[in-house]
């Protein structure tokens, strides 16, 4: 379960990404649709970071890394860095597994970074709630 596309010679499309998603594909439509429309974000399927993490969506505005989200099986993954000011500003309004997960996050310089795995909508307003601290707080 959650396995990723990691086909790499064959690009997928949104559709394709959103499909792989299964039950949650409309929340990955969702997800990247906020971020286009509310944050005017540019949006590019590509292949990063290397083999295991797949095809995903890369969010960026002025040339500036928003996120990444990784289409998976029955779900995906926000991958976000944050500085921890903006962690703290937002992490006593998310669920604790949203929590858990900042709890957890890779150190770098004055934040961290994490990959918050999305199964259901109460995570992808979790989502949608950090990212708008990231957007407003830069």
């Amino acid at each position: 379960m959650y396995e990723r596309m990691l086909t790499k010679q064959e690009i997928p499309t949104m559709e394709d990404l959103v499909r792989h998603c299964g039950i949650n594909g409309e929340l990955y439509r969702e997800l990247n649709d906020f971020l286009a429309k509310e944050w005017d974000t540019q949006q590019q399927i590509r292949f990063p970071y290397g083999n295991s993490y797949g095809w995903g969506v890369k969010h960026s505005r002025k040339n500036k890394l928003i996120c990444d989200i990784f289409a998976e099986d029955q779900a995906f993954t926000l991958m976000l860095r944050m500085d921890n000011r903006q962690f703290e500003g937002v992490y006593q309004e998310l669920l604790p597994y949203t929590r858990e997960v900042i709890d957890g996050r890779y150190p770098c310089g004055d934040g961290g970074w994490i990959h918050y795995r999305i199964l259901c909508r109460e995570h992808l307003e979790d989502a949608k709630k950090m990212l708008i601290w990231k957007c407003k707080n830069r």
